[in-house]
C-alpha cells in the first residue's frame, strides 16, 4: 500500500515492457520506407547512444506499448552479470523507435509518479545492485528478473516533491556533464595541437620519415594472466587505461613471484596498449605510465604491473616521445592503421604485437616532439583541475541522491543548489 511518504511496490507505479522479438531477414536499411529504428544493447549508454542504430521492418511490431515514448526507461534485460539492468533515459527523439529483445522499457504510470524521478531511482547504484542481484544467470548470459525486478521497493514522495526533486538531481548532473563536456574539448585541443605540429598523417604534407612501431621500442611484452586477490601488487588494467590517461578509480591487486614482477614493472614512460575488447574503437587505446601519475593512488607506486589484455610497449631513446607516440595513436591516421590490423574472434577485436609492431610511424625531430610535449603537459595541468573538479560534482551528486531516496530532500525544503 502507497503512502504520501512511504514505499510501494514498483509495480504499482511502473510497468516494464519486453522488447520485440525479430528474425535477421528483419533487418532493413534505417532510410528504407516502412523500417522503423530499433534499439539495442550498446545503444544503452550513460546518455542514450544513437550514433549506431538498426532499423526493422515496422510491421514486426505487434502492440503499441513497444513504441518508444520520451520518458521511457531503456533497460539492458539481457546481458553479462554486471551488465544487466543497465538503463538510460528517452529524450524525445525525431523518428519513431522501438526495442529489440534484450531490452527492456521501464515507463511510469501516468499520475503515480513522476517519469525522471523514477529514472534517477532506477540509475542509482543502490538500485542497480539490487536488479543484478535479482537477475538469473545462465551460462553466458544475466536475464533480468521482471517479476522481481517490480517487487521492488522505492520511496514515493507527493508528485510535487518528486519534480522538486528531480530539479535538484538534474542541475547537479548538468554541471557534472559540462565538466565531462570541458574535458572532452581538451581532448579534442591535443588533437588540434598534434595537426597544426605534425600536420595531416594520411597526407603527410610535412613530409616525416616513417619507420615501423617494433623499430622504435626495446620491448614488446604482455602482461600477467593471474588472477586478482586479496593482495599483491598493484595491477593496470583494462578499465585503468583511459584515452591519454590513467584511471585509477578501480585498481586491482595480483600475487605475483619476484621473477614475474620484475618482467612487467612499470617504469616511467612505458607505453600500455589495450588489444583486445569488444568495441574496436577501444582496440590500440593507449596511455603512458609514470610513477608520478599512481603516487596519490596510496599504494607503493615503484610496484605497479598491468594485465594479459594490455601490451607493454617499452621506447628506445632517442626515437620518438611517450606524449607523441599517444597523440599519433589517437589520431584519426593512427586509428585507422591500428583497425587495419585488428582481427575478429568470438565477437571480440584483438591487436597483438606483431600487428601493432607493423603500424607506420612517423619520427618528426625530437626538438618538434618535445615542444609538443611541453603543449600538451599545460593542457594537462587543466585537464587535472577540471577532473578534481568533476570529483566534487561526483560526491556532491551521489550524496543528494542518496539524501533524496533515502526520504531526506523530501522531508525538507530547506535544500538547495547554488549553481557554479
Amino acid at each position: 500500500m502507497s503512502t504520501s511518504q512511504g514505499l510501494v511496490r514498483l509495480g504499482d507505479i511502473a510497468t516494464l515492457i519486453r522488447g520485440v522479438t525479430f528474425k535477421p531477414s528483419d533487418v532493413v536499411p534505417v532510410d528504407r520506407q516502412g523500417s522503423i529504428r530499433c534499439m539495442r544493447t550498446k545503444n544503452v549508454q550513460a546518455a542514450l547512444d544513437d550514433s549506431n542504430l538498426w532499423a526493422i521492418r515496422s510491421e514486426v511490431i505487434k502492440r503499441k506499448e513497444q513504441l518508444l515514448q520520451p520518458g521511457d526507461i531503456l533497460v539492458s534485460s539481457a546481458n553479462s552479470a554486471s551488465l544487466v539492468g543497465k538503463c538510460c533515459w528517452v529524450p524525445e527523439l525525431e523518428w519513431a523507435a522501438t526495442f529489440g529483445g534484450f531490452i527492456a522499457v521501464l515507463r511510469a504510470k501516468p499520475g503515480r509518479v513522476s517519469p525522471r524521478y523514477l529514472y534517477h531511482w532506477f540509475s542509482s547504484p543502490n538500485t542497480q545492485r539490487a536488479v543484478r542481484s535479482l537477475s538469473r544467470q545462465t551460462t553466458n548470459i544475466a536475464n533480468l528478473s521482471y517479476p522481481r525486478c517490480l517487487d521492488l521497493s522505492i520511496p514515493v514522495p507527493p508528485l510535487q516533491e518528486q519534480r522538486r526533486i528531480s530539479e535538484v538531481l538534474d542541475r547537479a548532473d548538468e554541471l557534472r556533464a559540462k565538466r565531462r563536456q570541458a574535458l572532452a574539448h581538451l581532448d579534442d585541443l591535443t588533437q588540434s595541437i598534434f595537426l597544426s605540429m605534425f600536420g595531416d598523417l594520411r597526407k603527410n604534407p610535412k613530409k616525416w620519415a616513417f619507420s615501423p612501431f617494433n623499430a622504435l621500442i626495446t620491448e614488446f611484452r604482455y602482461g600477467t594472466s593471474t588472477k586478482s586477490a586479496n593482495t599483491g601488487r598493484p595491477t593496470l588494467r583494462i578499465p585503468n587505461v583511459a584515452a591519454g590517461n590513467l584511471d585509477l578509480s578501480d585498481l586491482k591487486s595480483v600475487p605475483v613471484g619476484p621473477a614475474e614482477f620484475a618482467r612487467l614493472r612499470l617504469v616511467d614512460g612505458d607505453l600500455l596498449f589495450v588489444r583486445t575488447n569488444g568495441n574496436p574503437s577501444l582496440v590500440g587505446r593507449c596511455a603512458a605510465f609514470y610513477e608520478s601519475l599512481v603516487a596519490g593512488s596510496g599504494l607503493p607506486s615503484s610496484e605497479f604491473i598491468y594485465a594479459s589484455y594490455l601490451i607493454r610497449a617499452r621506447l628506445s631513446p632517442g626515437g620518438v616521445t611517450p606524449p607523441f607516440i599517444q597523440a599519433f595513436f589517437a589520431s584519426v591516421f593512427g586509428r585507422a592503421k591500428l583497425r587495419e590490423r585488428c582481427k575478429t574472434s568470438a565477437g571480440q577485436y584483438n591487436l597483438n604485437v606483431e600487428g601493432l609492431g607493423s603500424v607506420p610511424v612517423p619520427v618528426p625531430p625530437l626538438e618538434l616532439q618535445h615542444r609538443f610535449a611541453d603543449l600538451i603537459a599545460q593542457v594537462d595541468q587543466l585537464k587535472q583541475s577540471h577532473r578534481a573538479q568533476a570529483a566534487e560534482l561526483d560526491g556532491l551528486f551521489a550524496a543528494l541522491r542518496d539524501r533524496a531516496f533515502a526520504g531526506l530532500l523530501w522531508r525538507t525544503n530547506a535544500f538547495s543548489l547554488r549553481k557554479s
